[in-house]
């Protein structure tokens, strides 16, 4: 089974110091670095996405700090591509279907999970593929709403933890 593990919006402004600081933001980086590493040694595609505001001013604005992915993933993921979207489904209005050529099963993780990762992941532009959320590899503003956020994406997908996938 041909993977891809999608890694959603690390991006400074989610960090202390940015726009729209998230929960245990450094602890899900670190997490999602070893998790490329994992993934890449076990030949899974990985795909980068970064949300760049179409607004003047603002969270993620282009060309600000904020917008940036954060260097030590962008080093992990080595040449990976990087998706550009506007909006939360990753699918909507980019090329990621592109880049999933021959990807049988698409790991999601990043943030944030109640919007940018449930978006993307009950996306129609997934139908065809086994989706899987890795619940550990995402983060909310608070752990209520990561908690309320994956219990209801277990409803719909496979939500997993990384050391589950990467076994």
């Amino acid at each position: 089974m041909a993977r891809a593990l999608l890694v959603i919006d690390i991006q400074n402004d989610y960090f202390a110091g940015g726009a729209l600081p998230l929960w245990q933001a450094e602890e899900t980086e670190a997490r999602l670095i070893a998790a490329i590493g994992k993934a890449r040694a076990a030949g899974n595609r990985i795909i980068l996405v970064q949300h760049v505001s179409t607004a003047a001013a603002g969270p993620f604005v282009a060309g600000s700090v904020g917008v940036a992915i954060r260097p030590a993933i962008v080093a992990a993921a080595g040449d990976a591509p990087v998706v550009t979207k506007h909006v939360a489904d990753a699918f909507q209005d980019t090329d990621l279907a592109q880049h999933l050529n021959g990807i049988d099963q698409l790991l999601i993780a990043g943030m944030m999970t109640q919007n940018c990762v449930v978006f993307t992941a009950m996306s129609r532009a997934t139908d065809g593929l086994t989706v899987k959320v890795v619940s550990d590899l995402c983060t909310a503003p608070s752990a209520v709403v990561h908690q309320v956020a994956l219990n209801a994406l277990a409803s719909k997908t496979d939500v997993a933890t990384a050391a589950e996938v990467w076994a």
